[in-house]
């Protein structure tokens, strides 16, 4: 049977963008679901770059979406929406969400939720998703990774970059990561990255050419764009492939077309929040197929770095933007 729920709930929201301190808790009501949708009593809410983006008046909602912060949540299915099978009810999940996140209640469209492992903290799990579906669309679909090959990952103690580490060495793949001091590459190598790159003190384009014997790497994850972008593709191998998820380093990059044209190189990139539910359907099934074993036996889990209650959620996005995190910052909701 369905508890009974209330009719309104605590969410964080902002009045106008501005930096971590615009974020305050407010009363709201709960979400309406929609055809297909449940509805989680979430526990904990995964804190991302975008969310801060969005806050500072960068990164709008999709059309449809929450206002509501908050793109990965772990917690307990409360409600269905028309549609949805009634087994869904009472599930532990997590999943990744079209916003909302930063609430007790969170609407998320049934086919983007996964079963929370046994032995598998639920603060753990809300930190999987956003992670999890961006690297395995980015790097494993659109990037092509293979067995074998090399890749190079920018931000390697970022939630993205420990995830892309782990996943990568899952497949037998070689990894190269760059890191802001001595101490992240440390960490990096810790979580399993073969190299670790102090780009403020090395060229990270000549310590991969001299890693890779100059061959160079078959895979570069970027989340900088701008002036790496030449950079990067000089890390390239022949028929290499440069795969952009982020802007930080600026929206515009000068390219040489010819060396692109004489070494073959792919360049594609993507962004996960605007495409349509029934891709994150598929992805979700993919990595419910492939990767997620990997998260229920305990090959894989999340590098975490800080909780926050959720009523901090201004100190949450403050030690994001400080960079001065390893791993992933989620914020406790309802806990468990």
């Amino acid at each position: 049977m369905a508890q009974a729920l209330p009719n309104e709930m605590t969410a964080i929201g902002f009045d106008t963008p501005g930096g971590p301190d615009v974020l305050v808790p407010a009363t709201v009501s709960l979400p309406t679901l929609k055809a297909g949708e449940v509805l989680i009593q979430v526990a904990w809410a995964g804190v991302n770059r975008p969310d801060c983006i969005q806050r500072a008046g960068h990164y709008p909602a999709p059309p449809g979406a929450s206002p509501i912060l908050g793109l990965e949540v772990s917690g307990t299915i409360v409600a269905l929406g028309e549609g949805v099978d009634a087994a869904h009810l009472g599930q532990v999940v997590c999943a990744l969400t079209p916003g909302g996140g930063y609430a007790e209640y969170c609407a998320v469209p049934a086919g983007h939720c996964l079963p929370v492992p046994e032995g598998l903290p639920l603060d753990q799990a809300a930190a999987l998703p956003e992670t999890l579906f961006t690297v395995w669309h980015n790097v494993f679909q659109r990037g092509m990774a293979r067995d074998g090959e090399t890749l190079l990952v920018h931000g390697g103690t970022s939630g993205i970059g420990t995830m892309a580490i782990m996943l990568a060495k899952a497949f037998d793949m070689q990894v190269i990561v760059t890191c802001g001091d001595d101490t992240k590459c440390e960490a990096a190598r810790t979580v399993g990255a073969d190299h670790a790159i102090n780009y403020k003190t090395q060229d990270f384009v000549e310590e991969v050419k001299t890693i890779t014997g100059g061959k160079g790497v078959e895979l570069v994850l970027d989340m900088v764009s701008g002036d790496y972008v030449p950079r990067n593709l000089q890390c390239l191998a022949e028929s290499g492939r440069h795969v952009t998820i982020a802007v930080l380093g600026g929206l515009k990059a000068e390219l040489n077309m010819a060396f692109i044209m004489s070494k073959r190189l792919t360049l594609t990139g993507s962004t996960l929040r605007p495409r349509s539910d029934a891709f994150k359907t598929a992805l979700c099934d993919e990595i419910a197929d492939v990767a997620w074993p990997m998260i229920a036996d305990g090959t894989i889990r999340p590098v975490m770095d800080r909780n926050f209650p959720l009523a901090e959620a201004a100190a949450a996005h403050a030690c994001m933007e400080s960079g001065a995190h390893i791993g992933k910052i989620v914020l406790e909701v309802g806990g468990g």
